[in-house]
């Protein structure tokens, strides 16, 4: 029953139109002179109330198919697929109807007729100019339907564009919309997304790995940080389980880098690991191994003493 309302208005279009062009002249409602304008009223409003109908059957179909994928759910990769391609294609047939429709509406009147003829006799000049003219509009929906039918992006994937985090929000023929982590929209064209790099976190699927870098001193016990990082893992339903890695990825004069990696069921949640999991190995450190903690050593030589070495916290030391 929802559905049925959007068709209201265009059958009662249809309706005025059948009663303007055939009840009125069988019945001698009209005269002569005043019946070829009921006739062409009638038939600017069928026309409309037949595209109308087209556009709304489209609209209908689409959103009876789509109901059967629901894109809240966590594994919606299939369901994402379907809305960005519908969407897309309803964009585009839409389009074709309203421009079929606006050109019988024309062709109804003598006038606009003849100026039709003209510009078909010189549609090689007049395509010519309206190429050059419309290239980026026309590149841009040639873009749009690449979307659809290649999908680098889908509606609600994590992209990171332009040095921005965000969600897909809307795929139109032309344009696409971002939102931004902190709500801001992005808006990009089309053809963007085949001329220029971008990251796509969830092109195959919404898990994602999230890391987290953190720097000590030599001193520092490995083993106790790896029990550490499983302990909060172990303790966060944010963790999905799968990856839990501490490795030592570099080593330099004044300290070490560690890397904890861990996975998570999609970037948002990862986002939110890897804040808590940053948080509490720092708050490990200062309270298990304060000594682990990120130095600067300084060694002076003097004449007078054989060293003078500065420790980490700034205490001047005898060197031996």
């Amino acid at each position: 029953m929802k559905h049925l309302k959007r068709f209201i208005l265009p059958v009662f279009l249809l309706l005025i139109s059948v009663f303007l062009k055939y009840f009125l002249e069988k019945y001698d409602f009209t005269n002569e002179a005043s019946y070829p304008v009921f006739d062409k009223i009638g038939s600017i409003l069928m026309i409309t109330g037949i595209a109308w109908i087209l556009s709304s059957s489209l609209r209908t179909i689409k959103r009876i198919f789509l109901e059967k994928f629901n894109t809240s759910k966590e594994d919606n990769l299939r369901s994402r697929k379907f809305h960005t391609q519908f969407n897309i294609l309803e964009s585009v047939f839409i389009t074709v109807i309203i421009v079929i429709a606006i050109g019988a509406v024309l062709m109804l009147f003598d006038d606009v007729r003849k100026v039709g003829i003209s510009l078909f006799a010189s549609a090689g000049v007049a395509g010519i100019i309206v190429g050059f003219a419309a290239q980026k509009f026309i590149g841009a929906v040639i873009a749009g339907l690449q979307i659809a039918i290649t999908q680098p992006i889908r509606l609600d994937d994590v992209v990171v564009i332009e040095g921005e985090w965000g969600r897909i929000e809307e795929i139109t023929l032309t344009y696409v919309v971002v939102k931004i982590w902190d709500l801001r929209r992005l808006v990009v064209p089309s053809t963007y997304f085949f001329e220029k790099p971008f990251q796509n976190w969830t092109r195959t699927s919404a898990d994602i790995l999230g890391t987290v870098f953190i720097y000590t001193d030599y001193k520092v016990s490995f083993d106790a940080m790896r029990g550490e990082l499983t302990r909060i893992l172990e303790s966060t339903p944010l963790w999905d389980k799968k990856v839990n890695v501490l490795q030592v990825t570099d080593a330099k004069q004044n300290g070490v880098e560690v890397r904890a990696l861990m996975s998570a069921k999609d970037s948002s949640t990862a986002w939110d690991l890897r804040v808590l999991v940053r948080e509490k190995l720092i708050e490990f450190l200062q309270k298990n191994y304060p000594e682990s903690l990120p130095k600067t050593r300084i060694l002076v030589q003097s004449d007078s003493e054989p060293g003078v070495k500065i420790g980490g916290f700034g205490k001047l030391q005898q060197g031996s």
